[in-house]
């Protein structure tokens, strides 16, 4: 680790996982101009995921917001692989969170604040961003949550 958000990964304990293989015909991270766009990432722990199931039902909204976060981790390990240093992000622009919910659970910003929170906690003010929180039906694998998001980078 060499970088100030590396440090910083390492000060709150954090460590970023090795990079999701996809699931299917896509990249975990590309590159357009400035930004980054990250493909929907599940909260896959040693590319396993920790539980399955809905929001409310099978899984708790304390549990979701946990499995936001490692999905969080997973994004920022799937930028790191396109852009080598996480220093390079100047902002997070935007976040989008699934919650596999059961039919009536309406927490889902509670649920995808684990993501924004954990973005916040490692990039300080560059993790502020713009977020959209949706309710769906299921998610691949049953997976309870997914999140993507979108990186500014420093131009250079």
């Amino acid at each position: 680790m060499s970088g100030v958000i590396d440090a910083k990964l390492a000060e709150l304990g954090l460590t970023l996982p090795e990079v999701v293989p996809p699931l299917a015909a896509y990249q975990p991270a590309v590159i357009s101009g400035r930004y980054v766009y990250t493909s929907g990432q599940l909260p896959m722990v040693e590319g396993k995921l920790p539980v399955t199931g809905k929001v409310g039902a099978e899984v708790t909204a304390e549990e979701a917001k946990e499995f936001a976060r490692i999905c969080a981790l997973n994004g920022l390990a799937a930028v790191k692989s396109v852009i080598g240093d996480l220093d390079r992000i100047a902002a997070v622009v935007k976040v989008v969170g699934f919650v596999a919910s059961a039919s009536d659970f309406t927490g889902q910003p509670g649920v995808i604040n684990g993501a924004s929170e954990l973005l916040g906690e490692v990039l300080g003010d560059k993790g502020v961003h713009a977020r959209s929180a949706v309710g769906v039906a299921v998610l691949p694998l049953d997976a309870p949550v997914e999140v993507e998001f979108q990186i500014e980078l420093v131009q250079e």
